[in-house]
């Protein structure tokens, strides 16, 4: 059954669209205050509650050469700071079970990343440190196979869960989106759909992964079209020089008219 709850100022599940947003990856403290504040502006100008999104550690990157971002110490800081700054919300991805207890000292979401959504130890470290967790949904794992995922972070008494669409394999370096899992998870969970990483190519384009990002607000629409609590999107102010996922980033400059048509199909759909 889904249930709403707060995550500081951003109501999840409770009727009206939030976002998650923010790079890929931290590439520099500079930068991600950078991108938080323009993000920040933007949201508040349309009445939309943000929480800002960053990941300290890539840990799946496609090739042992790409860069993977600060670490878990710097990154931690980093983003702890951002947080006290701009009194934002705050989302990183966790990785390891060692990992939760640290990152939750700084963010108040821990994403558990789409390949490691059945990792029952990592559920449950999350779940544990008392944090919201938002659990990509693998692209391997039927919508009605996630009821489990979410029991085993309910398992340690921690109820603010959700769960993010981004899309599910076809084929070889493709992804699809099936919009019937939308209502399907939301039964279990408040659910976020995830614009950027569902337009991705896996791996696709010589050691990394390739991308469309054309199909963005097409793909956007139609699920809050279809009914979702929340969009994420990894948004970038330079996505051809992005260190990590450039090419299905959305381009800053596009995401407050893309915002405005979403916040009048919600409307429209509520």
């Amino acid at each position: 059954m889904s249930k709403s709850f707060e995550i500081g100022p951003v109501e999840v599940g409770a009727g009206r669209l939030f976002l998650i947003a923010g790079p890929c990856v931290i590439e520099s403290e500079a930068h991600v205050r950078t991108m938080a504040d323009a993000l920040q502006r933007i949201t508040a100008d349309l009445g939309v509650g943000l929480i800002f999104k960053a990941s300290y550690d890539k840990a799946n990157r496609t090739s042992v050469k790409s860069f993977r971002g600060p670490g878990l110490k710097e990154g931690v800081r980093i983003l702890g700071k951002l947080a006290r700054e701009t009194g934002l919300p705050v989302l990183t991805d966790v990785h390891e079970p060692g990992h939760c207890e640290v990152a939750a000292e700084a963010v108040d979401v821990l994403q558990i990343p789409a390949f490691l959504c059945r990792q029952t130890d990592l559920l449950v470290a999350a779940g544990k440190t008392g944090r919201a967790v938002n659990v990509k949904k693998g692209q391997f794992v039927a919508p009605w196979d996630m009821e489990h995922t979410v029991e085993k972070v309910r398992s340690t008494g921690n109820e603010r869960v959700f769960l993010t669409e981004r899309g599910s394999s076809f084929g070889y370096n493709t992804l699809v989106v099936d919009y019937r899992s939308l209502p399907v998870m939301r039964a279990m969970a408040p659910v976020v759909f995830d614009g950027t990483h569902s337009v991705q190519q896996p791996s696709a384009a010589n050691g990394v992964s390739g991308g469309q990002p054309e199909f963005i607000p097409l793909l956007a629409r139609a699920a809050v079209a279809a009914g979702v609590d929340g969009l994420f999107l990894e948004v970038h102010d330079d996505p051809a020089h992005a260190l990590s996922d450039g090419a299905n980033a959305l381009d800053l400059k596009l995401l407050g008219p893309l915002l405005e048509k979403l916040l009048a199909i919600h409307q429209a759909a509520s």
